[in-house]
């Protein structure tokens, strides 16, 4: 269901309301991440990610392994949120709430989001050198990098901010050459 648009239309109200209480006690950031550990933790455990969806497991149990996993230093506003959600049985959308509430963030703070693909891992400098690039592109007052790597670009980076893309891969430029000699690479 991630990415969906019948979870988009679910989570939207949910992360807008979370949105609004961060902004009155000024957590817009301290939410942000907590959301985004919690899509972290949603990604690479899909136990975790499975108990919550499962209807087997009774929402007492899921309140409890929540506040376990978000600790007892954690905002009360953001637990009551968490303990709602769960309430409500839309706790099996909470990674497009969290993506919700960080695109509201994003927005919020005049942030894009750059996606971008290198054929290596990337280092600070090289991160800081694509924050720079994508802040003199779009205008944005901060870049949040979202990196992966594919060694099938050979080489270069392609960087995805919305609906445009910045190809200056290696796989891209052969592509182009061919495409001017009239093949496809």
């Amino acid at each position: 269901m991630k990415g969906s648009l019948y979870s988009s239309k679910i989570a939207e109200p949910y992360a807008q309301a979370l949105m609004s209480v961060a902004k009155q006690q000024n957590l817009t950031e301290a939410f942000g991440d907590d959301m985004r550990s919690l899509l972290t933790l949603l990604d690479e455990s899909p136990d975790f990610a499975a108990m919550l969806a499962s209807p087997v497991v009774s929402d007492a149990n899921k309140k409890a392994i929540l506040r376990s996993v978000l600790g007892s230093d954690a905002n009360v506003n953001l637990v009551n949120f968490l303990m709602l959600v769960v309430d409500k049985r839309r706790i099996i959308f909470l990674a497009a709430i969290a993506e919700q509430y960080l695109a509201a963030l994003r927005e919020f703070t005049n942030t894009v989001l750059a996606e971008v693909t290198s054929a290596l891992k990337l280092t600070d400098a090289q991160k800081e050198q694509v924050t720079a690039k994508v802040k003199q592109l779009t205008g944005a007052q901060s870049v949040e990098l979202a990196t992966k790597v594919d060694p099938e670009i050979l080489g270069g980076i392609v960087i995805k901010v919305g609906s445009q893309v910045f190809d200056s891969s290696l796989r891209g430029q052969l592509r182009r050459v061919g495409i001017s000699l009239g093949t496809s690479l």
